[in-house]
Protein backbone atom coordinates (compact mmCIF):
# COMPACT_ATOMS: atom_id res chain seq x y z
CA UNK A 1 0.00 0.00 0.00
CA UNK A 2 1.14 3.55 -0.65
CA UNK A 3 -0.28 4.86 2.65
CA UNK A 4 1.94 5.02 5.73
CA UNK A 5 0.87 3.65 9.08
CA UNK A 6 1.06 7.16 10.53
CA UNK A 7 -1.62 8.32 8.08
CA UNK A 8 -3.72 5.21 8.71
CA UNK A 9 -3.55 5.57 12.49
CA UNK A 10 -4.46 9.25 12.36
CA UNK A 11 -7.38 8.42 10.06
CA UNK A 12 -8.58 5.55 12.25
CA UNK A 13 -8.42 7.62 15.42
CA UNK A 14 -10.24 10.55 13.79
CA UNK A 15 -13.09 8.35 12.52
CA UNK A 16 -12.19 8.42 8.84
CA UNK A 17 -14.15 5.46 7.44
CA UNK A 18 -12.22 5.41 4.17
CA UNK A 19 -8.87 5.04 5.92
CA UNK A 20 -10.33 2.50 8.36
CA UNK A 21 -11.44 0.45 5.34
CA UNK A 22 -7.95 0.72 3.82
CA UNK A 23 -6.40 -0.42 7.10
CA UNK A 24 -8.70 -3.46 7.13
CA UNK A 25 -7.76 -4.25 3.53
CA UNK A 26 -4.10 -4.10 4.58
CA UNK A 27 -4.71 -6.52 7.45
CA UNK A 28 -6.63 -8.89 5.17
CA UNK A 29 -3.85 -8.94 2.56
CA UNK A 30 -1.71 -12.06 2.28
CA UNK A 31 1.24 -10.31 0.59
CA UNK A 32 4.40 -10.53 2.77
CA UNK A 33 5.14 -6.79 2.54
CA UNK A 34 1.55 -6.00 3.55
CA UNK A 35 1.68 -8.48 6.43
CA UNK A 36 4.77 -6.73 7.81
CA UNK A 37 3.08 -3.32 7.65
CA UNK A 38 -0.12 -4.75 9.09
CA UNK A 39 1.70 -6.22 12.09
CA UNK A 40 3.28 -2.85 12.84
CA UNK A 41 -0.10 -1.13 12.47
CA UNK A 42 -1.85 -3.57 14.83
CA UNK A 43 0.90 -3.10 17.41
CA UNK A 44 0.42 0.68 17.27
CA UNK A 45 -3.36 0.59 17.71
CA UNK A 46 -3.39 -1.99 20.53
CA UNK A 47 -3.58 0.65 23.33
CA UNK A 48 -6.77 2.02 21.75
CA UNK A 49 -8.52 -1.34 21.34
CA UNK A 50 -10.58 -3.51 23.67
CA UNK A 51 -13.15 -0.86 24.57
CA UNK A 52 -16.21 -2.44 22.97
CA UNK A 53 -18.81 -5.11 23.52
CA UNK A 54 -18.26 -7.81 20.91
CA UNK A 55 -21.45 -9.58 19.84
CA UNK A 56 -21.44 -12.65 17.61
CA UNK A 57 -24.69 -13.35 15.75
CA UNK A 58 -25.40 -16.69 14.14
CA UNK A 59 -28.32 -18.60 12.71
CA UNK A 60 -29.24 -20.75 9.75
CA UNK A 61 -29.60 -19.06 6.33
CA UNK A 62 -32.99 -17.38 6.26
CA UNK A 63 -33.09 -16.67 10.01
CA UNK A 64 -32.97 -12.94 9.28
CA UNK A 65 -29.46 -12.14 10.53
CA UNK A 66 -28.98 -9.09 8.31
CA UNK A 67 -32.42 -7.67 9.15
CA UNK A 68 -31.80 -8.24 12.85
CA UNK A 69 -28.39 -6.58 12.71
CA UNK A 70 -29.74 -3.53 10.88
CA UNK A 71 -32.61 -3.07 13.36
CA UNK A 72 -30.48 -3.82 16.43
CA UNK A 73 -27.64 -1.63 15.15
CA UNK A 74 -29.99 1.32 14.77
CA UNK A 75 -31.29 0.73 18.30
CA UNK A 76 -27.75 0.64 19.69
CA UNK A 77 -26.98 3.94 17.91
CA UNK A 78 -30.11 5.47 19.46
CA UNK A 79 -28.70 4.37 22.83
CA UNK A 80 -25.54 6.37 22.13
CA UNK A 81 -23.23 3.71 20.71
CA UNK A 82 -21.05 3.60 17.62
CA UNK A 83 -21.72 0.36 15.75
CA UNK A 84 -19.38 -1.61 13.52
CA UNK A 85 -20.77 -4.57 11.59
CA UNK A 86 -18.34 -7.24 10.43
CA UNK A 87 -20.34 -9.39 8.03
CA UNK A 88 -18.75 -12.64 6.88
CA UNK A 89 -19.91 -13.94 3.50
CA UNK A 90 -19.29 -17.55 2.47
CA UNK A 91 -16.77 -17.97 -0.33
CA UNK A 92 -17.11 -20.34 -3.23
CA UNK A 93 -15.07 -23.50 -2.77
CA UNK A 94 -14.36 -23.40 -6.51
CA UNK A 95 -13.30 -19.84 -7.33
CA UNK A 96 -13.00 -18.45 -3.75
CA UNK A 97 -15.27 -15.52 -4.68
CA UNK A 98 -17.94 -13.96 -2.45
CA UNK A 99 -20.96 -11.80 -3.18
CA UNK A 100 -20.30 -9.40 -0.26
CA UNK A 101 -23.81 -8.00 -0.44
CA UNK A 102 -24.39 -7.07 3.18
CA UNK A 103 -24.14 -3.32 2.61
CA UNK A 104 -27.00 -3.54 0.12
CA UNK A 105 -29.06 -5.54 2.64
CA UNK A 106 -28.46 -2.94 5.39
CA UNK A 107 -29.05 0.27 3.45
CA UNK A 108 -30.57 2.22 6.35
CA UNK A 109 -27.83 1.28 8.81
CA UNK A 110 -25.15 1.98 6.20
CA UNK A 111 -26.38 5.59 5.98
CA UNK A 112 -25.96 6.16 9.72
CA UNK A 113 -22.99 8.38 10.59
CA UNK A 114 -22.17 6.25 13.65
CA UNK A 115 -22.23 2.95 11.76
CA UNK A 116 -19.55 1.15 9.79
CA UNK A 117 -20.26 -2.00 7.77
CA UNK A 118 -17.47 -4.18 6.50
CA UNK A 119 -18.28 -7.34 4.51
CA UNK A 120 -15.40 -9.82 4.31
CA UNK A 121 -15.12 -13.15 2.48
CA UNK A 122 -14.63 -16.28 4.57
CA UNK A 123 -12.17 -17.48 1.87
CA UNK A 124 -12.73 -21.05 2.96
CA UNK A 125 -11.79 -20.30 6.58
CA UNK A 126 -13.80 -22.50 8.93
CA UNK A 127 -15.54 -21.37 12.09
CA UNK A 128 -18.08 -18.97 10.59
CA UNK A 129 -15.69 -16.01 10.39
CA UNK A 130 -12.83 -14.73 8.24
CA UNK A 131 -9.25 -15.42 9.33
CA UNK A 132 -8.63 -11.74 10.20
CA UNK A 133 -11.99 -10.95 11.85
CA UNK A 134 -10.29 -10.58 15.25
CA UNK A 135 -7.73 -8.09 13.91
CA UNK A 136 -10.43 -6.17 12.01
CA UNK A 137 -12.32 -5.91 15.28
CA UNK A 138 -9.29 -4.32 16.96
CA UNK A 139 -9.08 -1.69 14.22
CA UNK A 140 -12.78 -0.84 14.61
CA UNK A 141 -12.36 -0.50 18.37
CA UNK A 142 -9.41 1.86 17.84
CA UNK A 143 -11.71 3.92 15.60
CA UNK A 144 -14.12 4.38 18.51
CA UNK A 145 -16.75 1.76 17.68
CA UNK A 146 -17.92 0.42 21.03
CA UNK A 147 -20.49 -2.07 19.74
CA UNK A 148 -19.09 -4.68 17.35
CA UNK A 149 -21.63 -6.95 15.62
CA UNK A 150 -20.20 -10.00 13.87
CA UNK A 151 -22.57 -11.65 11.41
CA UNK A 152 -21.38 -15.17 10.71
CA UNK A 153 -21.87 -17.27 7.60
CA UNK A 154 -24.46 -19.31 9.46
CA UNK A 155 -22.94 -22.75 9.14
CA UNK A 156 -24.09 -24.19 12.46
CA UNK A 157 -21.91 -26.11 14.88
CA UNK A 158 -18.59 -25.14 13.30
CA UNK A 159 -19.02 -21.59 14.55
CA UNK A 160 -16.98 -22.26 17.69
CA UNK A 161 -14.44 -19.60 16.64
CA UNK A 162 -17.12 -16.92 16.77
CA UNK A 163 -17.76 -17.82 20.38
CA UNK A 164 -14.01 -17.60 21.04
CA UNK A 165 -13.66 -13.98 19.88
CA UNK A 166 -16.87 -12.41 21.22
CA UNK A 167 -18.28 -11.34 24.58
CA UNK A 168 -21.86 -12.29 23.72
CA UNK A 169 -22.98 -15.08 21.40
CA UNK A 170 -26.50 -14.62 20.06
CA UNK A 171 -28.39 -17.39 18.26
CA UNK A 172 -31.20 -16.43 15.87
CA UNK A 173 -33.83 -19.09 15.35
CA UNK A 174 -36.98 -19.27 13.24
CA UNK A 175 -39.96 -21.59 13.49
CA UNK A 176 -41.79 -23.58 10.88
CA UNK A 177 -38.81 -25.59 9.67
CA UNK A 178 -40.36 -28.94 10.48
CA UNK A 179 -39.17 -30.78 13.59
CA UNK A 180 -38.11 -27.94 15.88
CA UNK A 181 -36.02 -30.19 18.13
CA UNK A 182 -34.05 -31.31 15.08
CA UNK A 183 -32.75 -27.75 14.81
CA UNK A 184 -31.47 -27.73 18.38
CA UNK A 185 -27.83 -28.77 18.01
CA UNK A 186 -25.98 -29.46 21.24
CA UNK A 187 -22.74 -27.92 19.99
CA UNK A 188 -24.16 -24.50 19.30
CA UNK A 189 -26.54 -24.58 22.26
CA UNK A 190 -23.59 -24.98 24.62
CA UNK A 191 -22.00 -21.82 23.20
CA UNK A 192 -24.95 -19.40 23.09
CA UNK A 193 -25.58 -16.68 25.66
CA UNK A 194 -28.90 -15.48 24.27
CA UNK A 195 -31.52 -16.83 21.83
CA UNK A 196 -33.83 -14.70 19.71
CA UNK A 197 -36.72 -16.42 17.94
CA UNK A 198 -37.22 -14.20 14.90
CA UNK A 199 -40.09 -13.62 12.46
CA UNK A 200 -42.79 -14.07 15.11
CA UNK A 201 -46.23 -12.65 14.26
CA UNK A 202 -49.86 -13.12 15.27
CA UNK A 203 -50.22 -16.14 12.98
CA UNK A 204 -47.36 -18.19 14.43
CA UNK A 205 -47.24 -16.93 18.01
CA UNK A 206 -48.45 -20.25 19.47
CA UNK A 207 -45.83 -22.21 17.54
CA UNK A 208 -43.20 -19.67 18.63
CA UNK A 209 -44.13 -20.17 22.28
CA UNK A 210 -43.88 -23.95 21.87
CA UNK A 211 -40.44 -23.53 20.30
CA UNK A 212 -39.39 -21.31 23.20
CA UNK A 213 -40.52 -23.97 25.69
CA UNK A 214 -38.56 -26.67 23.82
CA UNK A 215 -35.45 -24.51 23.73
CA UNK A 216 -35.65 -23.70 27.43
CA UNK A 217 -36.13 -27.39 28.20
CA UNK A 218 -33.07 -28.27 26.13
CA UNK A 219 -31.01 -25.54 27.82
CA UNK A 220 -31.99 -26.86 31.24
CA UNK A 221 -30.06 -30.08 30.63
CA UNK A 222 -26.87 -28.33 29.47
CA UNK A 223 -24.06 -27.20 31.74
CA UNK A 224 -24.26 -23.38 31.94
CA UNK A 225 -21.55 -21.54 30.01
CA UNK A 226 -21.50 -18.72 32.54
CA UNK A 227 -22.18 -19.14 36.24
CA UNK A 228 -25.45 -17.55 37.46
CA UNK A 229 -26.62 -16.94 33.88
CA UNK A 230 -29.76 -18.60 32.55
CA UNK A 231 -29.81 -18.20 28.75
CA UNK A 232 -32.85 -16.02 27.87
CA UNK A 233 -35.09 -16.96 24.95
CA UNK A 234 -36.72 -13.86 23.45
CA UNK A 235 -39.59 -13.81 20.96
CA UNK A 236 -39.83 -11.03 18.38
CA UNK A 237 -39.57 -9.73 14.86
CA UNK A 238 -36.51 -7.81 13.69
CA UNK A 239 -38.45 -6.54 10.69
CA UNK A 240 -41.14 -5.04 12.93
CA UNK A 241 -38.64 -3.98 15.64
CA UNK A 242 -40.29 -6.23 18.21
CA UNK A 243 -38.29 -7.85 21.01
CA UNK A 244 -35.11 -5.91 20.23
CA UNK A 245 -35.22 -3.86 23.42
CA UNK A 246 -35.44 -7.10 25.39
CA UNK A 247 -32.37 -8.41 23.55
CA UNK A 248 -30.50 -5.17 24.27
CA UNK A 249 -31.35 -5.20 28.00
CA UNK A 250 -30.38 -8.87 28.30
CA UNK A 251 -27.01 -8.15 26.70
CA UNK A 252 -26.48 -5.31 29.16
CA UNK A 253 -27.32 -7.64 32.08
CA UNK A 254 -25.01 -10.33 30.75
CA UNK A 255 -22.04 -7.99 30.30
CA UNK A 256 -22.60 -6.49 33.77
CA UNK A 257 -22.63 -10.00 35.27
CA UNK A 258 -19.37 -10.92 33.52
CA UNK A 259 -17.68 -7.69 34.59
CA UNK A 260 -18.68 -8.14 38.24
CA UNK A 261 -17.45 -11.74 38.32
CA UNK A 262 -14.17 -10.89 36.58
CA UNK A 263 -15.06 -13.23 33.71
CA UNK A 264 -15.15 -10.42 31.16
CA UNK A 265 -11.42 -9.72 31.35
CA UNK A 266 -10.61 -13.39 31.83
CA UNK A 267 -12.41 -14.29 28.59
CA UNK A 268 -10.73 -11.42 26.74
CA UNK A 269 -7.33 -12.83 27.75
CA UNK A 270 -8.39 -16.29 26.54
CA UNK A 271 -9.46 -14.76 23.23
CA UNK A 272 -6.02 -13.22 22.74
CA UNK A 273 -4.36 -16.53 23.70
CA UNK A 274 -6.45 -18.36 21.07
CA UNK A 275 -5.37 -15.84 18.44
CA UNK A 276 -1.73 -16.36 19.41
CA UNK A 277 -2.13 -20.10 18.86
CA UNK A 278 -3.82 -19.50 15.51
CA UNK A 279 -1.05 -17.20 14.27
CA UNK A 280 1.67 -19.61 15.40
CA UNK A 281 0.12 -22.23 13.12
CA UNK A 282 -0.41 -19.69 10.35
CA UNK A 283 3.19 -18.45 10.36
CA UNK A 284 4.53 -22.01 10.39
CA UNK A 285 2.37 -22.69 7.33
CA UNK A 286 3.62 -19.53 5.61
CA UNK A 287 7.21 -20.43 6.43
CA UNK A 288 6.84 -23.86 4.81
CA UNK A 289 5.52 -22.25 1.64
CA UNK A 290 8.32 -19.70 1.36
CA UNK A 291 11.30 -22.07 1.24
CA UNK A 292 11.82 -24.39 -1.70
CA UNK A 293 13.36 -27.08 0.50
CA UNK A 294 10.36 -26.96 2.82
CA UNK A 295 7.97 -27.11 -0.11
CA UNK A 296 9.78 -30.16 -1.49
CA UNK A 297 9.56 -31.86 1.89
CA UNK A 298 5.88 -31.02 2.07
CA UNK A 299 5.24 -32.48 -1.40
CA UNK A 300 7.15 -35.67 -0.54
CA UNK A 301 5.36 -36.35 2.73
CA UNK A 302 2.00 -35.46 1.17
CA UNK A 303 2.76 -37.94 -1.63
CA UNK A 304 3.61 -40.63 0.92
CA UNK A 305 0.29 -40.02 2.65
CA UNK A 306 -1.80 -39.91 -0.54
CA UNK A 307 -0.19 -43.11 -1.87
CA UNK A 308 -0.88 -44.76 1.50
CA UNK A 309 2.83 -45.38 2.06
CA UNK A 310 2.44 -43.82 5.46
CA UNK A 311 -0.26 -42.78 7.90
CA UNK A 312 -1.29 -39.13 7.11
CA UNK A 313 -0.87 -38.14 10.76
CA UNK A 314 2.60 -39.69 10.95
CA UNK A 315 3.69 -38.11 7.67
CA UNK A 316 2.52 -34.71 8.91
CA UNK A 317 4.45 -35.17 12.16
CA UNK A 318 7.62 -36.16 10.28
CA UNK A 319 7.29 -33.09 8.05
CA UNK A 320 6.87 -30.70 10.98
CA UNK A 321 9.78 -32.28 12.86
CA UNK A 322 12.08 -31.92 9.84
CA UNK A 323 11.02 -28.29 9.32
CA UNK A 324 11.66 -27.40 12.95
CA UNK A 325 15.09 -29.05 12.88
CA UNK A 326 16.00 -27.06 9.78
CA UNK A 327 14.81 -23.84 11.42
CA UNK A 328 16.74 -24.41 14.66
CA UNK A 329 19.94 -25.36 12.84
Amino acid sequence: MDITNEVLIEGIRSGNKRLLAKAITLVESKKPEHREQAEALLQEIMPFSGNSVRIGITGVPGAGKSTFIESFGKLAIEKGHKVAVLAIDPSSSLNKGSILGDKTRMEELAREENAFIRPSPSSGFLGGIANTTFETMLLCEAAGYDCILIETVGVGQSEVLVSEITDVFLFLKIIGGGDELQGIKRGIMEMVDLIFINKVDSENILAAKRTKTELMRALHFLHPKEKDWKVPVVLGSALNHEGLKDVYSNIERFIELKRKSGRFQEVRMLQAAHRFEFWVQEYIRIMTQKENSAENLFIQHKKNASELKGNPSSEAKKFVNEILKKTIS
